[in-house]
């Protein structure tokens, strides 16, 4: 299947030129837009599969645009693509339901990568960023643990998936490691969000750091 984009950037060249490359490599592009607010009404109608967003636009932040797409489209993945590479605005779009950031500087063979990758769920930041979400997740997970826990209780297999999920591993290196297919992978990965009712990969990762899975 296809995968569904939408671009929202609000200098047109860029936007269009985006556009014009996910379209020459296979995938559907089925809309853009140069403001936040429109871009989370237009969102709604086409219902993408990922949106690339750039965090800074004219009506809104990208980081609030965020936010009004998980609403209005839960499943919705959301890749930001910025100038800036500033820790804070990192956090701040993860924290918001971001599920990548790459910063406009990434060759086009890059930035195709990480569409695919945070189209199929995955995490994707540019190098040196990911260390940094991690790090603040465990920051936050630092916090003494709530004194009942009834999260469901996973596989075996799921439980060593979990694991490698929060030590930072692409879903091909958890393949390669464990000696199963990444579709495999990517089920059991899948099944595990279902289970603690999760909505992507970086709150299981945050989860996981919760429960010392990353040591």
């Amino acid at each position: 299947m296809s995968i569904r984009v939408m671009v929202v950037d609000d200098h047109p060249m860029w936007r269009e030129g985006v556009a014009r490359d996910l379209t020459e490599a296979g995938l559907d592009v089925v809309a853009t837009s140069g403001e936040g607010r429109q871009a989370v009404r237009v969102a709604a109608a086409a219902r993408p599969d990922l949106v690339v967003l750039d965090l800074q636009l004219p009506d809104v932040s990208g980081v609030e645009v965020v936010r009004g797409l998980r609403a209005a489209l839960p499943e919705v993945r959301v890749l930001m693509l910025s100038a800036s590479g500033e820790p804070q605005s990192v956090l701040d779009a993860v924290k918001a339901g971001a599920t990548g950031y790459l910063v406009k500087s990434a060759a086009p063979a890059e930035f195709l990568d990480a569409v695919r990758r945070t189209a199929a769920g995955e995490p994707v930041f540019t190098p040196g960023l990911a260390g940094l979400v991690l790090g603040e997740y465990r920051r936050l997970a630092a916090a003494p643990p709530a004194p009942h826990d009834d999260a469901p209780r996973l596989t075996d297999r799921e439980t060593e998936v979990l694991r490698l999920v929060a030590k930072g591993l692409s879903y091909k290196q958890i393949a390669e490691r464990l000696r199963l297919s990444h579709r495999t992978v990517q089920n059991h990965v899948q099944n595990t969000l279902g289970k603690l009712q999760l909505h992507n990969r970086v709150e299981l990762t945050r989860y996981a750091i919760e429960r010392g899975l990353d040591e």
